[in-house]
């Protein structure tokens, strides 16, 4: 079976504590794959997967010291997905893993409002799961006067000034879809440790949303983040969008700033947003520095600007893993399509 692998070493704000002990320990977690929508014809799940991937896209566009850890990976229909365990006694859920985007929720209360969502497909069709905070004695809604309160709201100054209850209320847009709910800390539950105080999306509603997602972008709220994390890794399984039970593995690693290279593997830096500092939706992503691009071993004349991030932070090239294709720009798919054109032209007819 083939794999994508991808190695991130993360550098974090120096004001932030790690929130987990530094003993050397491994947990295995598996990365498993979600059922984005159940189509029977696989031309329908192909065209659905696609659309989701440009609204993703383009909504991308326009917004915006621990441990060694090991957790499997699971595929299913294009996305990948991690079971953690949340509260006291420990519940578990089942989330995406979303390198684009930091702030991590689950679906929230028996009454959870859902619109046509991802169900779980280890539970069958229409089952949702859902975290109850009442079963969980270490459930606490985050406050507005928390500076954990910043992460998921920029105005957070205005919110501390004039607010003495709750983290105001969020909305996250993911192209295609939405949710929204309250901010709560809880206990996240790992095989040998617990991370008391972890940010978490209590959401109340969702519209064509997955069972929940663990954000693992550069922003604070991330899990990465919250973990003290230097560096995670992941395995994908390559697969035809077909449900499966093999798992690959996702490494966390909160020991270890070491550079060092494991052999027959092909690295390149992960790059920030040159005005990233600026722009918190910006600072969320993981860029990679795309030089060159060749169609039949021919190098396509793309110009150095189409390949890079602007000025103003517009542009470049960012690893998402909540999304299922690759797409180019109109100006860089354009030249390409261009040089593919001019070299089928060259080839008979059989």
């Amino acid at each position: 079976m083939a794999f994508s692998c991808f190695l991130f070493f993360l550098v974090l704000p120096s004001f932030f504590s790690p929130l987990i002990s530094s003993s050397p320990t491994s947990i295995t977690i598996p990365i498993s794959v979600v059922n984005t929508k159940p189509y029977s014809d696989p031309y329908q799940k192909l065209k659905h997967l696609a659309s989701a991937s440009l609204a993703r896209a383009h909504n991308l566009k326009i917004t915006k010291n621990g441990s060694f850890s090991t957790t499997p990976l699971f595929p299913y229909s294009g996305a990948y997905s991690i079971s953690l365990k949340f509260g006291t006694p420990p519940q578990s859920i089942p989330l995406i893993m979303d390198t684009g985007s930091s702030f991590s929720w689950f679906p929230c209360t028996k009454h959870y409002e859902c619109r046509n969502c991802t169900v779980n497909p280890s539970k069958g069709s229409g089952f949702i799961t859902s975290f109850i905070p009442k079963q969980s004695s270490s459930a606490k809604i985050l406050g507005c006067q928390n500076p954990k309160c910043r992460w998921i709201h920029t105005a957070f100054d205005s919110y501390k000034t004039n607010c003495t209850q709750i983290c105001p209320p969020y909305l996250i847009l993911y192209g295609l879809g939405s949710t929204g709910g309250i901010a709560m800390v809880e206990t996240l539950d790992l095989p040998d440790k617990r991370i008391p105080n972890f940010v978490i999306g209590c959401s109340l509603f969702s519209s064509n949303q997955p069972a929940g997602v663990a954000g693992f972008g550069r922003g604070l709220s991330s899990l990465p983040s919250q973990l003290g994390l230097k560096k995670f890794s992941y395995c994908l399984l390559s697969h035809k969008f077909d449900n499966t039970d093999t798992s690959s593995i996702l490494s966390m690693d909160g020991e270890s700033n070491s550079d060092q290279k494991t052999e027959n593997l092909s690295y390149t830096p992960l790059l920030k947003n040159p005005v990233s500092p600026g722009n918190i939706a910006l600072s969320n992503y993981y860029y990679v520095g795309l030089r060159k691009i060749t169609v039949g071993r021919q190098i396509v004349k793309v110009p150095y600007e189409y390949l890079s991030a602007d000025s103003n932070g517009n542009g470049g090239t960012i690893v998402d893993s909540g999304s299922t294709f690759t797409y180019m720009n109109p100006a860089v798919f354009k030249l390409v399509m261009n040089a593919f054109v001019e070299q089928v032209k060259k080839l008979r007819k059989s």
